[in-house]
């Protein structure tokens, strides 16, 4: 079932004068959801998020708070609703930690009322959550720009909002805390069903912590989803004009995205060059990305169900020879992966160790090279510095692919060098 949207936008165009920053953009955050807004400079990302909390009032369009039009909920209703944490958390007057914390129960009081006793216990409640009960007879002026934003993020969660808005909550932060509060907001969304959105400039942080994200670009979303849809290396590259590797983290499960270079021009040769690889245990995973990136058609296997390599082909959509996990390659396996090399222009062995699991590769790749001329290059560098467990044979097959014409490479570089890549 569709959960219902907390906050809805419909064809929300904003500008200044003939410009817009946004472009009739349409969303639905659903309850209790954790977004992120990423994207470049200047594409829009703090113009929504005021957009959404009527700081702004758009020149068309509507946005709904529960289907209700925020323009015309009353100031202090939606301020018991949704919260904010700006960008800018300085000050003019000198207020206290808790003082200023307990502005954020303004709007569940009436008119000159002093802070009651639940006041005062919400208010401890958030400062604590935020580790910043310790400073709260401190002027908010003497505190850190780290202490600031944690004091800023206290007084939104004693509004007791049910949509929390943060506009780069973590650009002040080091790195310590910046995971202290996204593990806060992670913990408030998953416990107390608040809907976070948040902007973010660190890609691997959306990643992370977000359900789903948006990707503007120029105003408009130009990917809203689940962070594997919404991060990959092409939306990347189309929006902030670099190239990335995308890695899976093995310990937390998630992936990590690594900045490469500037966004690099794909060649007619990269569109006419096939090229088939031979690897494993994550030897291809770093090759993959960036023949991808240079647009080259790539394929490769035999990897066996899990393998970093083969989770790596298939978040690029790289066509792929695959086998259940620690399973000796079947025929019909075989048969798949002399299709791919038949069809590649060249065939690239990279420093994968082989056994008698995965030596079927090794022979196949020998016939290809004698009996169809095709173009062998062997990557010889390996981390481990040892790729033989077959007793020799692999080894003695290697050295007679190169007394038939193979080329050897010393190392990833080298290769892309050699054919082309950059």
């Amino acid at each position: 079932m569709k959960a219902n949207p907390s906050i809805t936008a419909k064809k929300i165009t904003f500008g200044y004068g003939k410009n817009n920053i946004l472009d009739e953009l349409n969303l639905e955050i659903g309850k209790g959801s954790f977004v992120s807004i990423i994207g470049p400079n200047g594409s829009g990302k703090s113009t929504l998020l005021k957009n959404i909390t009527a700081e702004f009032t758009p020149q068309k369009g509507v946005v709904l708070l529960e289907n209700k039009d925020i323009f015309k909920i009353k100031k202090k209703v939606l301020a018991q609703n949704i919260a904010v944490v700006p960008q800018d958390t300085g000050g003019d007057f000198a207020f206290s930690v808790s003082e200023t914390v307990l502005m954020g129960r303004m709007p569940h009081q009436k008119r000159f009322q002093t802070d009651s006793a639940k006041d005062l216990e919400i208010a401890r409640w958030a400062m604590e959550l935020t580790n910043v009960w310790h400073l709260k007879d401190r002027s908010v002026h003497e505190l850190s720009g780290g202490e600031k934003q944690r004091v800023i993020v206290a007084r939104a969660l004693t509004q007791e909002p049910t949509v929390l808005l943060l506009d780069e909550p973590t650009s002040h932060l080091d790195i310590q805390h910046q995971f202290e509060l996204l593990e806060l907001l992670e913990n408030l969304n998953q416990t107390k069903g608040v809907t976070v959105i948040a902007v973010l400039h660190d890609l691997n942080l959306a990643a992370q912590f977000s359900q789903k994200i948006i990707l503007l670009n120029e105003g408009k979303i130009m990917a809203y989803g689940p962070p594997v849809q919404v991060l990959t290396a092409q939306n990347i590259r189309e929006s902030y004009h670099i190239e990335v590797a995308i890695t899976t983290n093995e310990i937390t499960d998630r992936f990590n995205i690594i900045p490469l270079s500037k966004q690099k021009d794909r060649s007619d040769t990269a569109q006419n060059l096939k090229i088939h690889l031979i690897c494993g245990g994550g030897s291809g995973v770093y090759l993959m990305e960036q023949l991808y990136q240079s647009g080259y058609p790539i394929s490769c296997g035999v990897l066996n169900i899990g393998d970093s390599d083969w989770k790596k082909a298939k978040d690029l959509n790289i066509a792929i020879s695959e086998e259940a996990p620690f399973a000796s390659i079947s025929d019909e396996a075989l048969a798949a992966n002399q299709e791919l090399i038949h069809n590649a222009d060249l065939i690239i062995v990279l420093p994968v160790p082989f056994g008698n699991g995965n030596y079927a590769n090794l022979m196949q790749v020998f016939d290809a090279l004698c009996r169809e001329n095709k173009k062998v290059m062997v990557v010889e560098e390996s981390e481990s510095g040892q790729r033989d467990f077959t007793g020799g044979k692999a080894e003695l097959l290697i050295t007679s692919m190169f007394q038939h014409g193979a080329v050897s490479i010393k190392n990833i570089r080298q290769l892309l060098e050699r054919i082309g890549g950059k």
